[in-house]
């Protein structure tokens, strides 16, 4: 369960202003909220799933040093504190590429999401968690956290029309980052 539930909270705050939850609202223009989110759903469960895999195979391979595994993952979230105050912004070309998808919208939404997350931070931070995390909590949680974050961009983009506030989403979620990577790196020297 704290698994699942850490990841839901790291990953939705991760997802917060990324370029995905961009592309989430600009699809939501064309398709319908239902399409949209079953197509995201779908490519976050199977890129998620490989990366508790990855993350499980890390953390099983350092399990008699797991101290070096809380440093490393300590540091990686500070890089993603900085990842995400230096922001994620979805061009023109990628916007209309959204608009004009053809074929089936969950096929083009999911597709799209599934490209777009492959080396993203919150792919990223989802094997760092499940370096140390059970898997399956950890796939769910992170599943969970990202759909809910980007419904609530699509949401708040169809019910207000206004962006969100971008830089102080920014700030509170590099804060997180920050607060989590600190934490790990003193649980690494012993400190907690």
């Amino acid at each position: 369960m704290y698994a699942f539930l850490l990841s839901t909270a790291v990953i939705f705050v991760a997802e917060l202003g990324d370029k995905s939850q961009l592309m989430a609202m600009t699809f939501a223009t064309r398709y319908t909220v239902r399409q949209v989110l079953i197509g995201i759903t779908v490519a976050t469960a199977i890129v998620h799933l490989a990366s508790v895999g990855i993350g499980a195979v890390v953390g099983n391979s350092f399990a008699d040093r797991q101290w070096i595994i809380s440093i490393v993952a300590g540091v990686a979230f500070i890089a993603f504190a900085a990842w995400t105050l230096r922001g994620d912004e979805l061009t023109e070309d990628e916007a209309d590429k959204a608009r004009r998808s053809t074929g089936k919208a969950i096929v083009a939404v999911g597709i799209a999401f599934f490209l777009a997350e492959l080396g993203d931070k919150t792919m990223l931070a989802t094997i760092t968690l499940a370096t140390q995390e059970g898997w399956l909590g950890t796939w769910i949680g992170s599943t969970v956290g990202m759909v809910a974050a980007d419904a609530l961009a699509i949401g708040v983009g169809a019910v207000l029309g206004k962006k969100l506030p971008e830089r102080v989403i920014k700030i509170g979620a590099s804060v997180a980052f920050l607060a989590f990577g600190l934490i790990l790196i003193a649980e690494g020297l012993g400190w907690f």
